[in-house]
């Protein structure tokens, strides 16, 4: 059960890379939040993706994957 363990060690990490990514996740969300009656699919692609790089590279930095 050594993956089990190394799986919930990553996800505890999550927080600490999501954190380090406060203005592209702040981008992301007052995106979404402009008009949260009509939300589609890919909206707010950009954003999201520059989220998703932040917090990759964090990961990354932090010698994890996500």
């Amino acid at each position: 059960m050594d993956s089990v363990r190394k799986a919930k060690a990553r996800l505890g990490s999550y927080s600490k890379w999501i954190a380090s990514c406060g203005p592209e996740g702040a981008a992301y969300a007052k995106c979404v939040a402009q008009d949260l009656a009509e939300v589609q699919k890919g909206q707010c692609q950009a954003e999201f993706d520059a989220f998703k790089k932040c917090v990759q590279t964090a990961a990354k930095k932090a010698g994890s994957k996500l």
